[in-house]
């Protein structure tokens, strides 16, 4: 609700859009300033309260040929291209919530006694701990992996798809454990925990949500979907030569 442009993607061949042929959809730029462009703010969020989150509407607004992004008939695969950078940086934001909420839970552990002791000491309190640990190194290493393909100017949408898939998926798990280690505790906003499981869910639904994820990884394990190169191939990252550049 804060942006001065916005990217909108529509369908600018009809014969296409009834077939339903995404080669048939174009990327403009849409500026805030246009007549018939509205938007609002969005309130009462179960969790993101710090990150603003807007709605918009357009009535009859008219953009200009210079506001096409990429060739016509491109919209497709550049909001493919976007979804890919932004399921990376989602899996690794989904990363760093496991290992708060795993991190959490230690430290409420060796200092929370129960029945006399510890409850670090009770092994289904070390269960959900262990499985916090395992769910961090493997989400950390998926997109790692997603982001070493990428620096390499290799396809990394199936990569990347993976990554947020599984990040996000085990960071609800690790978050509602991880209320669960803290009890009632766990339950108030005393603890950070529960602002972790309202923040995590949304990562969930977005930049895909984990259904069409599941779908996309059978279809490509299956060998019913090939992972296409992306529009405009990126050079390998090398960070001696940016640290080069940066220094001039």
């Amino acid at each position: 609700d804060t942006a001065d442009n916005f990217l909108f993607f529509c369908w600018t061949d009809e014969e296409k859009k009834r077939k339903r042929d995404h080669s048939g959809m174009s990327c403009f730029i849409v500026e805030r300033t246009m007549k018939g462009f509205t938007s609002g703010t969005l309130h009462g969020k179960l969790g993101i309260r710090a990150g603003n989150t807007g709605y918009f509407s357009l009535q009859d607004v008219r953009v200009p040929q210079e506001n096409l992004v990429g060739e016509e008939g491109e919209g497709f695969k550049i909001a493919m291209f976007a979804l890919e950078q932004g399921r990376f940086t989602v899996a690794a934001g989904a990363t760093g919530v496991i290992r708060a909420a795993r991190d959490a839970s230690i430290a409420y552990a060796n200092t929370r006694e129960t029945f006399g002791t510890k409850i670090a000491n009770h092994q289904l309190v070390k269960q959900k701990i262990a499985n916090m640990e395992a769910d961090y190194q493997m989400s950390r290493l998926l997109w790692l992996n997603a982001g070493w393909l990428k620096n390499q100017g290799q396809p990394s949408g199936r990569a990347a798809s993976l990554a947020k898939w599984q990040a996000t998926v085990r960071s609800e798990q690790a978050a509602s454990m991880a209320i669960e280690i803290h009890g009632a505790n766990g339950y108030s906003n005393d603890y950070p925990v529960e602002r972790y499981l309202r923040n995590c869910k949304a990562a969930v639904i977005y930049e895909g949500t984990r259904d069409i994820h599941t779908l996309m990884q059978a279809d490509w394990a299956l060998g019913l979907k090939e992972e296409k190169p992306a529009r405009k191939s990126l050079p390998a990252w090398k960070p001696a030569e940016i640290r080069a550049g940066m220094a001039l």
